[in-house]
């Protein structure tokens, strides 16, 4: 949510940062005096509340007054003027609700401003790399490299068909020696943030729309999302959507439906909201290994082979809370964290600078982490580290109280991939795959695998 008093008073910095993301850059000017406009009438309809109410109880006290002199007419005038006061007072407070309800919707459509830094672009093709960041060289194979579905088919442990008879598509079962693979990466990962100062979280996976719209998934990114009902939630579910959409707060009265989390990073995140916590408490740093659910699953026709975009997946999320004036540093640690994996792993990646149309709704700063994959040929995203600035923190209203005691201050979020678990499966077995289709088991796995040093058919 940004800051009303930001684009009021500093209107054309704020058109030319929302501008600077392309899909907003035709609609920026218009979106900013749409929302100027709404917040005049907002304030206005506020200030005549406030100088009815004033007259108000002046004039009620007037009519005491009068009837003390027996002034029975000014006393009945003033009688009339406060019962006309009062529907005057009702209008001014039903304006001043609608204003603000269409100000909240209008600006929780719109997205964070880039930071100075980002770099300026309309897709992936206009990313940076940080070249400091890259560690190691495309692993290349005396042989053909399979791709990690051949690779699981193959061994008979990972089964897309049958798990298409159960779920649909994109869904799959894993098993054997692939299925405890997995479950060693996420334990891996888990120890590994852990032993980096992150707090180990066990979350709920079913939320409310309220903490979705704290982390922006609403009501931009609704159709991305699964939601689960049960009894009579399920018929409001729809109401439900339609009231997060427009940036309403749910009828309280009204069996609300859950929602399935897309990432970790919904329910960490709002562990802090409408929450004040002390500067000597900060940085927090939380981390939790969990299902993730999305019923957007990437670009049709693309990625439809394989684990590479799934409606199910489990991920090692990485949240920060912070002050303001850490968060860029902030940032930095959970990317270096969030490599610290691949690195373990000794896997081959690079680390890009997210363009301004490629960043995430909510960021104001985006690092890429891409790992290389030599069935594909290519580095494939496996973590993004956003820096959300206060973004998040004003939609769910989560604030810090300075170390000199004065006010509050919005608090500062960042969250990022330590990592996505079916992803890093895949570089394993891509990058760890032998010449028969065996895969050998990294070292820095082989605790957690009972003794298994290489994945083969039984």
């Amino acid at each position: 949510m940004h800051d009303i008093k930001l684009i009021r008073d500093n209107r054309d910095l704020f058109v030319a940062a929302l501008a600077r993301r392309p899909a907003y850059a035709e609609e920026a000017a218009k979106s900013a005096a749409e929302i100027l406009e709404l917040d005049t009438k907002w304030r206005e309809a506020k200030t005549s509340f406030e100088q009815h109410r004033a007259r108000q109880n002046e004039a009620s006290r007037a009519i005491g007054q009068a009837k003390a002199k027996k002034d029975e007419a000014g006393a009945k005038a003033l009688l009339d003027e406060v019962a006309s006061l009062k529907a005057a007072i009702q209008a001014d407070q039903e304006h001043e609700r609608q204003y603000d309800e269409q100000l909240r919707a209008k600006l929780a459509v719109l997205p964070n401003l880039p930071a100075a830094d980002v770099p300026s672009g309309a897709s992936e093709n206009d990313n940076v790399e940080v070249a400091a960041r890259r560690y190691g060289s495309a692993t290349r194979l005396p042989f053909k490299a399979k791709e990690h579905f051949e690779l699981g088919e193959a061994l008979g442990m990972m089964d897309f068909e049958r798990a298409g008879k159960v779920s649909g598509a994109r869904f799959v079962y894993l098993k054997a020696g692939l299925a405890r693979l997995e479950r060693a990466l996420g334990m891996f990962m888990l120890d590994v943030q852990t032993s980096n100062g992150y707090t180990e979280v066990t979350t709920p996976l079913l939320v409310r729309e309220h903490a979705m719209y704290g982390t922006s998934q609403l009501p931009k990114f609704k159709e991305d999302l699964f939601v689960a009902a049960s009894g009579s939630a399920v018929t409001t579910v729809k109401t439900t959507i339609a009231q997060a959409q427009a940036g309403e707060t749910v009828d309280e009265n009204m069996e609300a439906p859950f929602f399935l989390i897309p990432t970790a990073e919904v329910p960490l995140t709002n562990l802090v909201r409408e929450d004040i916590l002390e500067e000597g408490a900060l940085p927090m740093r939380v981390t939790a290994w969990t299902p993730c659910f999305r019923a957007e699953a990437g670009a049709a026709g693309r990625d439809t082979r394989g684990m590479i975009r799934q409606h199910q997946f489990s991920k090692v999320e990485l949240v920060s809370i912070t002050t303001p004036e850490q968060s860029e540093a902030e940032h930095e640690r959970m990317t270096d964290c969030a490599q610290d994996i691949l690195k373990r792993l000794e896997l081959p990646h690079r680390v890009v600078t997210l363009c301004t149309g490629d960043m995430g709704f909510s960021a104001q700063k985006t690092y890429d982490i891409e790992v290389w994959l030599p069935g594909q040929d290519r580095y494939r995203e496996i973590s993004s580290c956003s820096n959300c600035g206060e973004f998040q923190a004003r939609r769910m209203n989560a604030r810090y109280r300075p170390k000199d005691g004065k006010g509050t201050r919005f608090l500062h979020t960042l969250n990022g991939s330590g990592l996505a678990v079916g992803r890093t499966l895949i570089a394993v077995m891509e990058n760890y795959q032998e010449a028969d289709g065996s895969i050998r088991v990294p070292d820095a796995l082989l605790p957690y695998m009972g003794g298994v040093t290489k994945i083969s058919k039984p």
